[in-house]
């Protein structure tokens, strides 16, 4: 049994990213392989009592809840299908439940560490890579677009006539996401500076290595890595992080937390609901601080 007809499936109906998809391949071959070994069956043999296996061997491995959870989705997913194409008739996951998950409070980076950084004239300087960089770091916090989104932005979904960008989220869904005054000058100023750059071609995504071509994850996370070691000692240092701050930072000054789920384009209110937990160890941290009987 090939996986690749689901995969081609969960790409093209579900319009799942590029790395679901790789997760989900991981995933189903390493099911695969040990269903193979330890029973010699093939996965449209699999019972609940094999998947049960899997999970109890998983936990032997000590592989965390969450990513337990993880594999176990991708297989409720998978034979989900299997019944759907008919190619099955009972589904083995049917009665499997993953182990529950600790919810870890997001890493942020606090707003005067990020003014630190981004006022610095030390750090950058009006070179066409560090004016791009910072744009880069400006963006991600000024409007919390993942990483992917990023990467993707074109000079057309920039709309300067009422300050916003246009984002492709996940399953394709579209947002408009406004910027600050200082966002959209300094966009301004990097087209302007792109335009004059000596590349061999032109290129319509927004932001460009040195050389003229589209930037790449690992060209993203090895600046973002960079430039926040200025200013943080905390081990995770990478775009989402700035995605949280950017959360956080409204959740702190006030912000509707519905209004934040659509900012950062949230399918259901529970993934947006966790800021509020650094809202409230914030709160925990003024009330030790400041009243007398704490």
């Amino acid at each position: 049994m090939s996986i690749e007809p689901f995969l081609t499936y969960i790409e093209h109906e579900k319009r799942y990213s590029p790395n679901t998809l790789s997760a989900y391949r991981s995933d189903l071959l390493q099911f695969q392989d040990f269903i193979v070994l330890e029973f010699e069956l093939g996965l449209l043999e699999v019972k609940y009592i094999h998947v049960r296996n899997y999970m109890v061997r998983l936990v032997e491995n000590n592989v965390g809840a969450n990513s337990i959870g993880r594999k176990i989705s991708t297989l409720k997913s998978f034979y989900k299908y299997l019944v759907k194409q008919k190619i099955i008739i009972g589904n083995p996951m049917s009665q499997v439940k993953a182990p529950k998950s600790t919810k870890k409070l997001p890493i942020f980076v606090e707003e005067k560490q990020m003014d630190n950084l981004l006022d610095s004239t030390e750090i950058f300087n009006g070179s066409f890579p560090s004016v791009r960089d910072k744009l880069i770091l400006e963006t991600f916090f000024g409007t919390g677009i993942r990483l992917a989104e990023l990467i993707s932005l074109r000079d057309s979904d920039l709309n300067f006539y009422d300050d916003s960008v246009r984002v492709l989220g996940k399953g394709n869904k579209e947002r408009v996401i406004p910027m600050t005054k200082q966002l959209v000058d300094q966009l301004k100023s990097y087209l302007a500076l792109k335009s004059v750059q000596n590349f061999n071609n032109k290129s319509e995504f927004l932001f460009v290595t040195d050389k003229g071509i589209a930037v790449h994850r690992k060209f993203i996370y090895d600046m973002v890595r960079k430039y926040l070691g200025f200013v943080t000692t905390q081990e995770k240092k990478s775009p989402h992080v700035l995605r949280h701050s950017y959360a956080t930072s409204l959740l702190n000054r006030g912000a509707d937390l519905n209004a934040i789920k659509e900012l950062l384009g949230h399918a259901s209110l529970a993934a947006t609901q966790v800021y509020t937990h650094n809202s409230i160890e914030r709160l925990k941290t003024i009330y030790k601080q400041a009243h007398p009987k704490a």
